[in-house]
């Protein structure tokens, strides 16, 4: 079955052509990093527009690589939620036009459901049930996998998301957007232990994480260098912010294995590119006896071959949407689908 799938959920465009979830035949991806990186973070109104610009061409494009015909498509799948509005918009309005033009199936995918995907191109003997670390600009997630389908919240961020703030500390370090392999590469220039950086705790809820305190230390801490004539480490600051967030990420990771007693351990989202986390996920599964699997680089960030391998195991389950489906800006990884 190929599937020709679309993201547009923040600042790429994507469009990718996937056979039965687990082969990528083309995997089409127009960036607009560098057009954002003048504002310090993405602009939502020129990201829309971008989007609007690229995907007719991208599609072309992902077809003529795919080696397939538009007859060839069996369905068409989109993410549909979470992102930023507009840009959703701009990818699943194109696809409802496509899949009504090809008259096949329309298929809506939740973005982050796509990333934990992501490792099923990767990896082909990867199956369900396992736990879920997902790591983005947006969101940051543990999720119990029990199924392609079936997925059960186990842990969420209460404020901002790593990869936020990974962003927002690399911009006040003066590194390029987006921030989070600037600040990967700089954090290796350092052993860090310099600055005292604080790890949040949420009462009664051991699986929930906060980054929005650590962000603000790391932003007083700049502008108190900054008022007072200091000079800012900025290596050990990044080394320190990085290993913050690991202290956050990975020993929660570590006790949903434990209560849940799964065995699988599966890292998802652009943050799971961070070379300090993928080390740690390493060490602490090996010592704990756990299966570990992590995407490939060119699949942490967005790409469209995820939104067409979990788009595939939706079609599977029965998941269609008609021409009156609309994007969700926000929208939990286990709400029902449409």
């Amino acid at each position: 079955m190929k599937i020709l799938a679309f993201e547009s959920s923040c600042d790429e465009t994507a469009v990718a052509v996937v056979e039965d979830g687990r082969k990528i035949l083309s995997d089409a991806i127009a960036s607009q990093a560098d057009l954002h990186a003048l504002y310090g973070g993405v602009v939502p109104e020129i990201a829309s527009r971008k989007h609007i610009e690229a995907i007719a061409a991208l599609t072309d494009q992902a077809l003529k690589e795919a080696g397939v015909e538009k007859k060839d498509i069996d369905a068409v799948a989109a993410t549909y939620a979470p992102g930023l509005i507009g840009a959703v918009l701009v990818g699943l309005n194109f696809a409802k036009s496509a899949a009504y033009a090809l008259n096949v199936p329309l298929i809506p995918v939740h973005h982050i459901r796509g990333h934990i995907a992501a490792n099923y191109l990767a990896f082909p003997e990867l199956e369900p049930p396992f736990l879920a670390l997902c790591m983005s600009g947006g969101n940051t997630l543990i999720v119990d996998v029990r199924d392609y389908t079936d997925f059960a919240l186990l842990g969420a961020t209460r404020d901002d998301a790593a990869g936020e703030c990974f962003d927002k500390a690399a911009r006040v370090l003066g590194l390029p957007y987006p921030g989070g392999a600037a600040m990967d590469k700089l954090a290796h220039e350092s052993e860090g232990g310099v600055y005292e950086l604080p790890r949040a705790k949420i009462d009664g809820c051991p699986l929930d994480m906060s980054f929005s305190g650590l962000k603000t230390a790391v932003v007083n801490l700049a502008h108190n260098a900054e008022q007072t004539g200091k000079q800012l480490d900025r290596a050990a600051l990044a080394r320190d912010f990085t290993q913050a967030v690991v202290d956050e990420l990975v020993p929660r990771a570590m006790l949903a294995m434990q209560q849940s007693g799964r065995k699988v351990l599966v890292a998802a989202g652009g943050v799971a590119a961070n070379s300090f986390i993928r080390a740690e996920l390493e060490k602490e599964c090996r010592k704990h006896g756990y299966r570990l699997y992590m995407p490939p680089l060119k699949l942490c960030g967005d790409n469209g071959a995820m939104i067409g391998a979990q788009g595939y195991y939706e079609y599977l389950a029965g998941a269609r949407a008609d021409w009156a489906l609309n994007a969700y800006a926000t929208r939990d990884i286990d709400d029902p689908i449409v």
